[in-house]
């Protein structure tokens, strides 16, 4: 009886793993592209998909036929530039190339073209919908705005406004907009840096909202320094980077997309003041205060020597406040959550001759309607690709939506699945350690947090578990450094006492050498230029002390990036590459040696290579030093602390520095002056040093593919 209960439970079990397996095979057989995500670290790794293509739409569009009454004739979309989902749910398609708006009804049927046949389109480019079901026409070729009635009439039509705030050589060129509650325009203009154009609801200028700063580098600053006012004025101008799109979120806010040169905040939520949001908020997992950035890739790809970044297009916030952006550049479709933080990214490549479900060619829009259905039109192909959310995109979206509306605990069994599904998703690990820290569970949130890679919440739980630890062992501190304290004074009350405890003890006769150099090491921190000269003129130390203090900072530098707090140091143990550290800094160290000793020689220096071997091995006795001990200590702090942490980290680097500048003073036998110059030069020399390296490298690798190839051609023959 118990065989064959076995026996059926086994084909129980392998019937329900083979349902399982044709499930996810046929979600798999729909998807046409693969799903990524980045892990705790930031490194790129599969996942489920988050989307599922489920329409094609463009090509079966028709349109009466003028030479046939009753007849119709294919009028498929030709150039569309813009997608919009109005508060009904209807689609709204900036038709470009045939001059005319696609109306849809929220299950994609055909309602109606809107043409404007009192004043014809012109290739428009934006279309937005307001909830009175007014329809606001980005007419670009016409270089107007139009304003229809929610039955198609015309409204009103406003074209370049006129202020004494907009410059005369202002291209009034609009390709996007969009509307708030109170009826203003925010229009974005082709090629328009100074921001989006706010305009009264009758179309009058308010001002230019929402600009982008202008990138300002070192070599900018350099050049502000050093060139004079001609000099200058013949530089090209520098100016900010321009809003290529804008959309309006659930909540109100204006979101802005910019493209180009720009690097970070591509993306932007403005409040009334045109001020950015996104990097205002403490939840990002990046820190409160700093920037964000938008756009994900595989790799990192080169075209004419020049780094490729993202080219966003546009964005959509749904109702969650999830942003979906969309990038021409790599053909990625990026999801983000409300704070600027990776769910996924996903896309593929696509046959430039047919059109292929879910494989877009060129995305040039994107929105989102109320069913969590995902619109992208691309140009390119004349299509709108239609998708709808995945089970694991549900499981994601809900998990997500409760833990930012605080509901931590209920969150909770849908991270678990998720984490289930794929142990790597660093969202599910964020929402798990904030559903543990919420309900008291210090050691497992610190935990989750460390996997997740957040180092503000693994910092908060350290705290919390550093207080309770203190609060159970407060009394045997307090009690201890009582008794402490009275044995201090006790031995200084029996010292005075007892003449034999006043004794100095007598130094032993005889040391070791090594001990002796190692000992000047310690001297140099009280005395540096004393103890630098006697290095040059006394001999007081040796290669051996040199060597053992170099072998001290390379275990230094290994073990500070092991060991110190992940609260300030996010890499992760195991990454940790002992030899690459070993290759880097003998590699810079060498070199440093080799330079400062040629220039020194140049520069009338009197220090011998023994010298500067040396004395820049000893120069580096405070980090020796003091880094291990840092590193340790920095694992009962937590981030209200950095503070002291940066402040003593940056106090040794400093040290060290000051180090090797009495170094190169004392054995060279200079002056301030003459020092400071000494330092530059080296430095400069071994950049030099370095390209040469570089140089020679891979000219030795174009002579060895060379030699094999002649090889190869005489072998043939």
């Amino acid at each position: 009886m118990k065989t064959w209960a076995k026996r059926w439970a086994l084909l129980l079990a392998v019937v329900m793993m083979v349902s399982i397996l044709q499930g996810t095979t046929a979600v798999c057989a729909e998807v046409t592209y693969p799903t990524f995500t980045r892990d705790s670290f930031g490194n790129v790794i599969f996942t489920q998909p988050a989307y599922i293509p489920i329409k094609v739409i463009g090509s079966e569009l028709t349109q009466p036929d003028p030479e046939n009454p009753g007849e119709v004739i294919p009028s498929p979309l030709a150039n569309p530039k813009d997608v919009f989902v109005g508060p009904d749910d209807h689609i709204y398609i900036a038709d470009s190339g045939n001059n005319r708006i696609v109306h849809l009804d929220e299950n994609y049927d055909f309602i109606r073209y809107l043409t404007v046949s009192e004043k014809p389109l012109l290739n428009p480019e934006g279309v937005f919908v307001n909830e009175a079901g007014h329809v606001f026409i980005a007419d670009t070729g016409n270089k107007r705005i139009v304003q229809l009635d929610a039955d198609g009439s015309l409204i009103q039509e406003i074209a370049r406004p006129e202020s004494r705030f907009i410059p005369d050589s202002f291209q009034y060129d609009p390709v996007k907009l969009v509307a708030d509650k109170r009826g203003y325009l925010y229009v974005a203009t082709l090629g328009g840096y100074r921001g989006l154009l706010q305009l009264d609801p009758e179309g009058g200028f308010q001002s230019f909202y929402g600009a982008n700063r202008t990138e300002f580098s070192a070599m900018d600053a350099l050049k502000r320094t050093i060139y004079t006012r001609e000099m200058y004025e013949n530089e090209m101008s520098k100016l900010p980077g321009t809003i290529s799109n804008v959309t309006v979120g659930p909540n109100g806010f204006i979101y802005t997309v910019s493209s180009g040169e720009i690097t970070k905040n591509q993306i932007k939520r403005l409040d009334a003041q045109g001020r950015n949001l996104l990097i205002r908020s403490d939840e990002t997992l990046t820190g409160a205060g700093k920037t964000l950035v938008f756009g994900e890739s595989l790799f990192t790809m080169y075209s004419g020597g020049k780094k490729l970044i993202p080219q966003l297009t546009d964005v959509a916030v749904d109702q969650y406040g999830n942003m979906v952006v969309i990038d021409r550049q790599f053909n990625f479709v990026n999801q983000y959550d409300p704070y600027g933080n990776l769910l996924f990214f996903w896309g593929g490549n696509s046959s430039n001759s047919l059109t292929q479900l879910g494989l877009i060619k060129n995305p040039i829009a994107v929105d989102i309607n109320s069913r969590d259905e995902l619109m992208i039109l691309d140009d390119q192909g004349a299509v709108l690709q239609v998708f709808e959310l995945s089970e694991f995109g549900h499981l994601v979206y809900k998990a997500n939506e409760l833990t930012n509306n605080g509901f931590y605990k209920e969150s909770e069994p849908y991270w678990q699945q998720i984490l289930n599904l794929n142990a790597q998703f660093a969202p599910a690990l964020t929402g798990l350690a904030k559903a543990a820290y919420a309900n008291g569970e210090y050691s497992r949130s610190l935990d989750l947090f460390h996997r997740a890679g957040d180092q503000n919440g693994y910092s908060d739980s350290f705290w919390q578990l550093r207080l309770n630890w203190f609060q159970e062992r407060f009394s045997f501190f307090a009690s201890a450094a009582l008794i402490v304290g009275m044995l201090y004074l006790l031995a200084g009350y029996f010292k005075k006492k007892i003449p034999w405890l006043r004794r100095k003890n007598k130094k032993s006769g005889k040391t070791f050498e090594v001990i002796e150099q190692l000992k000047h090491a310690l001297y140099l921190l009280k005395h540096p230029l004393d103890g630098f000269t006697a290095l040059r003129f006394e001999g007081k130390g040796g290669f051996m002390g040199a060597i053992i203090l170099l072998i001290g900072m390379y275990a230094t530098l290994v073990i500070t990036r092991m060991y110190t707090s992940f609260t300030f140091n996010n890499i992760p143990p195991n990454s940790v590459n002992a030899v690459a550290i070993l290759i880097q800094f003998a590699l810079i160290w060498l070199a440093w040696v080799v330079c400062n000793y040629l220039i020194s020689s140049i520069y009338r220096g009197e220090g011998r290579f023994r010298d500067v071997f040396i004395g820049s091995s000893y120069a580096l006795t405070p980090f020796v030093l003091l880094g291990i001990p840092l590193a340790l200590v920095s694992n009962v702090m937590t981030g209200s602390e950095e503070a002291i942490y940066q402040y003593l980290l940056y106090a040794i680097y400093v040290w060290v520095g000051a180090m090797f500048f009495w170094k190169v003073q004392s054995l060279q036998n200079y002056g301030v002056g003459e020092t400071v110059v000494n330092l530059l030069l080296s430095l400069f020399a071994m950049v030099v040093m370095g390209v040469i390296i570089f140089v020679i490298v891979g000219l030795s690798n174009e002579l060895r593919l060379f030699i094999y190839e002649i090889y190869q051609e005489v072998s043939m023959r």
